[in-house]
């Protein structure tokens, strides 16, 4: 085992861990943060995304040796209170269904449109195309991240 400094969502964590384990259970078990959840275990159905250094990354296939001194966010570190602009669209067009997915889906979505606030369908299918949504919303998912947009270059970010 060995001892790791993490900053996540702002907040300083030293957790105990072999090398490889991948930072999604650390996340959920060492520092207890359940929002972001395990999907497939191979980085292929972003259940499991969080931004490291601002970019969306699957955490069950990255090890936490990887992270150290690296700034780590999970959906808990979107918005203390719901009101980030991509959670307020989510429920505006009722996105979810089941709503196993949508952490990953939104931090996707976060990352996107810190990168490109206007969007197009196009953008929009590539950024989320490593997010895979079982119940299939993903019609409704586009729309709210238009309307997200919407809100961000209204300035309301």
């Amino acid at each position: 085992m060995a001892s790791y400094k993490l900053n996540i969502n702002n907040k300083e964590y030293t957790v105990e861990a072999e090398p490889q384990t991948p930072l999604l259970w650390v996340i959920r078990d060492e520092v207890g943060l359940t929002g972001t959840k395990y999907g497939c275990g191979i980085a292929q159905c972003g259940a499991c995304t969080v931004h490291l250094n601002g970019s969306p990354v699957r955490s069950c296939s990255l090890p936490i040796s990887a992270t150290a001194s690296q700034k780590i966010t999970t959906i808990e570190g979107i918005s203390t209170n719901n009101e980030h602009p991509v959670q307020k669209a989510w429920l505006e067009v009722q996105a979810p269904q089941c709503g196993y997915c949508q952490s990953g889906q939104i931090m996707s979505a976060v990352a996107l449109l810190e990168q490109k606030p206007s969007p197009t369908d196009k953008d929009i299918d590539q950024a989320m195309s490593g997010n895979i949504c079982r119940c299939g919303t993903y019609h409704r998912i586009r729309k709210a991240i238009h309307v997200a947009s919407k809100e961000i270059t209204n300035g309301n970010k």
